[in-house]
C-alpha cells in the first residue's frame, strides 16, 4: 500500500520518467537474455554522448533505472548500468560502466558493474572491496 500512495505522489513527468526506465530496463534485460553484452553495449555506446551530465540528471536516472529494476525479474547490476548509460546517452551525457571483481572470495569469483559518469558513481554503489577490471566507455 505505501509503494501506491508513494505512485501517486509522482508528478506526471516523473511517472513519464519512470514509465521511460522501466520500458528500458525490460529492453536491456530482454536484450542481454537473448544475446551477447558487447552487441547489447555497442547499442548503447552508438549514440553520440560527449556532454557531462548535471548532478540532477544523475540522480534521476539513478532513481529512475533503481525503481524500475525492482519492479524487472533478473535485473542485475549490469543490466542498470547499461540502461542508465542508454539513458543518459540519449541525453547526450557520456558515462562509462566499471566492472570489477570482489576482493577475498577465495575460489568463487564475484563480478560487479557500476555506471560512472565523471566522478560520480551513478550506479553499484560503493567500489571498495573490489578490483577494477575494465571501463567501457561511450
Amino acid at each position: 500500500m505505501r509503494n501506491w500512495s508513494r505512485l501517486r505522489s509522482l508528478s506526471g513527468r516523473e511517472m513519464l520518467f519512470l514509465a521511460r526506465c522501466l520500458m528500458v530496463v525490460s529492453a536491456v534485460r530482454l536484450a542481454l537474455t537473448l544475446s551477447s553484452y558487447n552487441r547489447v553495449r555497442g547499442a548503447v555506446t552508438r549514440l553520440d554522448a560527449t556532454h557531462d551530465a548535471s548532478v540532477a540528471d544523475l540522480r534521476l536516472v539513478a532513481w529512475g533505472v533503481a525503481a524500475a529494476a525492482r519492479l524487472v525479474p533478473g535485473a542485475t547490476c549490469l543490466t542498470q548500468a547499461l540502461a542508465g548509460q542508454y539513458l543518459l546517452a540519449r541525453q547526450g551525457n557520456a558515462s562509462k560502466i566499471s566492472i570489477g571483481i570482489e576482493k577475498g572470495t577465495g575460489s568463487t569469483l564475484k563480478a560487479h558493474a557500476w555506471l560512472m559518469s565523471g566522478n560520480h558513481i551513478v550506479l553499484g554503489g560503493s567500489v571498495n572491496g573490489f578490483a577494477h577490471l575494465v571501463d567501457h566507455g561511450s
